[in-house]
């Protein structure tokens, strides 16, 4: 069971809130400049964030480098598996086309999961991980690929896979290869068969 114990936590469920709020009112008033903006973050931007997210870990974060990005890039895959399951499932309608995979935002769903994971490993920078997120997810909006309730769902799913993730000793999917831990993160050494 996750607990809101962590001041955090707290603010970062704060700060996810804050901008959702911000990418609801800012999608409405879309122009150019902004299309150019949306296009760029839910394109490369996107990409580049999810790899620096990733990646990071291994430059900046010492002995627990490794296992902090196994844990992000775990709780990418299981969170944008579960993106995938639901767009199947639900089959909702774009607003800019007759596909039928807008529920939920799979771009949200992911940029919020490495958010979710690199606020926790780096709680300093977590403002920015999750305005990086947040601008990804506005940029679905400003493209009209989704609607609000699709970004809110993808950024939920994304954030609340990376908790689960974080809660979690070794895991999701790519348990085996992440060494256990107490608290859910964390190194050790050693190579079990």
């Amino acid at each position: 069971m996750i607990t809101l114990r962590h001041s955090g936590l707290r603010s970062s469920i704060a700060v996810f809130a804050g901008l959702m709020i911000a990418v609801g009112t800012e999608a409405a008033r879309a122009d150019g400049v902004d299309q150019d903006v949306a296009r760029f973050a839910s394109g490369t931007g996107s990409v580049v964030f999810l790899a620096v997210g990733v990646a990071l870990p291994l430059a900046t974060d010492e002995r627990a480098g490794k296992t902090h990005a196994l844990r992000t890039a775990d709780a990418l895959g299981t969170s944008v598996l579960l993106s995938e399951g639901l767009k199947a499932l639900t089959r909702e309608k774009r607003p800019d086309s007759s596909e039928h995979d807008s529920f939920p935002s799979g771009h949200a769903t992911a940029a919020f999961a490495v958010a979710t994971m690199q606020s926790q490993f780096h709680p300093r920078q977590a403002p920015l991980w999750y305005a990086g997120a947040t601008l990804i997810a506005a940029s679905r909006l400003t493209l009209h690929r989704h609607t609000f309730g699709d970004v809110l769902a993808g950024a939920a799913l994304g954030f609340g896979t990376a908790r689960v993730e974080l809660s979690l000793p070794r895991g999701m999917i790519l348990a085996p290869f992440i060494p256990r831990s107490e608290r859910g993160i964390g190194v050790s050494a050693g190579l079990h068969f």
